[in-house]
C-alpha cells in the first residue's frame, strides 16, 4: 500500500508543522508519510521539542525544511498550512499537490510571558494540534459500517 504523503506548512517550520509532523506520524504512520517545511525555516524551538517529549513523541531528529525543498520535486496528497501567514503567502500554483487545507494555529513561539506562561503556551498549542490531527485521521477513515 502506498502511503499518502502529506505536509504540514508553516512560517518557519519550528513549532506548529512540526508538531503536527509527528503527530500523524505516530496516529497514523500506516496510512500516511508525514513532512513538514516553512517558508522561512529556524531552527526547531526548545519548548516545540519539550511538550512534545512530554506526550511521549520524540522529535529530536525532526529538522527544519524548506518549501522550495518540496515543491515540484515531491508529489503530495495533502498540504495543510498551520499558520495564517502561512496560508497567505504559500504560491496557489503548487506542482504535485492534490488537496490543499489549512488549520489556523496561534504561533507559541511569539508568545510573551514568564517561562512557564511560555511553557504553557506551548502546551496549549500542542493540544489543539493533537487534537485537530486526530480528528482528521479519524474522519478519513473509511465507515467501519462499510466493513
Amino acid at each position: 500500500m502506498n502511503k499518502i504523503r502529506v505536509l504540514f506548512l508553516c512560517t518557519s517550520n519550528s513549532a506548529r508543522s512540526q508538531m503536527a509532523e509527528a503527530f500523524l506520524r505516530s496516529y497514523a504512520g500506516d496510512k500516511y508519510e508525514a513532512h513538514s517545511a516553512g517558508l522561512e525555516p529556524k531552527e526547531i524551538h526548545p519548548l516545540a521539542r519539550k511538550v512534545m517529549d512530554e506526550t511521549g513523541i520524540d522529535i529530536s531528529r525532526q529538522y527544519s525544511k524548506a518549501l522550495k525543498d518540496y515543491m515540484g520535486k515531491v508529489h503530495f496528497g495533502y498540504l495543510i498550512t498551520v499558520c495564517n501567514e502561512a496560508d497567505e503567502n504559500c504560491p496557489r500554483t503548487f506542482p504535485g499537490l492534490g488537496h490543499r487545507l489549512h488549520w489556523s494555529f496561534e504561533d507559541p513561539a511569539r508568545f510573551v510571558g514568564t517561562e512557564e506562561e511560555k511553557l504553557n503556551k506551548f502546551r496549549e498549542i500542542r493540544n489543539l494540534i493533537r487534537q485537530k490531527v486526530q480528528d482528521w485521521v479519524d474522519s478519513q477513515a473509511p465507515d467501519k459500517a462499510d466493513e
